[in-house]
């Protein structure tokens, strides 16, 4: 059987279509699954999208942490269950502390859109366990708020345990250690801030995205 990717919307995401679309043709079947509800459903995984959750206002992910679906999200990624956060996802996450470390405003403070070429550090997450370590992937970027920053402690603690999952080759926004994605210690959240939805067919001209997707719906049916 199938496994389901719910993903959440917020008022203000605009990548949900995207990520439904992109695990549908990976095989997976998908649900909306509206911010205000507490009910996550028969969810196998779950995806936080990109896009402005209520309007990045105070600063992004401050306001949607504190939505209804994140405390379901909550629970769930305490049970093992695969969480997924993508640019803006990536962003509330760290927000409701299921990541550590934030995501600040681009080096530049410029808006990125933009294909950038990542690395593969590791293969022990559910984003990465169907990549091989040190493969090159093309995947776009689209935001304003993608500079990656935390402490010197906690840097040294994601190199030390294996969590940085992916790296930036030209570092486009500033990000502490090149870093475009991480995972929690547990392994089963993970967020980036490039957008694998946006790499999954030939027509957006790049299929680099289907491997990160691919072990992600591979991770639900465990």
């Amino acid at each position: 059987m199938s496994p389901t990717i719910g993903v959440i919307v917020f008022p203000g995401s605009n990548c949900e279509q995207d990520a439904l679309e992109a695990v549908t043709s990976l095989g997976a079947k998908s649900k909306l699954i509206w911010h205000d509800s507490f009910d996550l459903g028969s969810a196998d995984a779950v995806i936080i999208p990109g896009g402005f959750a209520h309007g990045d206002y105070l600063r992004p992910g401050a306001i949607a942490r504190f939505s209804p679906a994140m405390e379901s999200v909550f629970a769930f990624a305490r049970s093992g269950r695969p969480v997924l956060g993508i640019c803006n996802g990536f962003q509330v996450l760290t927000e409701a502390g299921l990541l550590p470390g934030a995501l600040q405003k681009n080096s530049g403070l410029k808006f990125l859109c933009k294909p950038v070429n990542l690395t593969v550090r590791t293969t022990n997450s559910v984003l990465t366990s169907q990549t091989v370590k040190g493969d090159g992937l093309r995947i776009p970027v689209n935001h304003f708020e993608g500079n990656y920053t935390c402490t010197e402690e906690t840097l040294e603690e994601l190199q030390d345990e294996d969590r940085i999952l992916l790296t930036y080759e030209d570092n486009p926004n500033g990000s502490m250690g090149d870093i475009a994605g991480i995972c929690n210690a547990e392994r089963n959240v993970v967020g980036l801030m490039p957008h694998p939805e946006r790499a999954c067919h030939p027509l957006l001209g790049s299929t680099d995205g289907q491997p990160l997707l691919k072990s992600f719906i591979e991770s639900s049916e465990l």
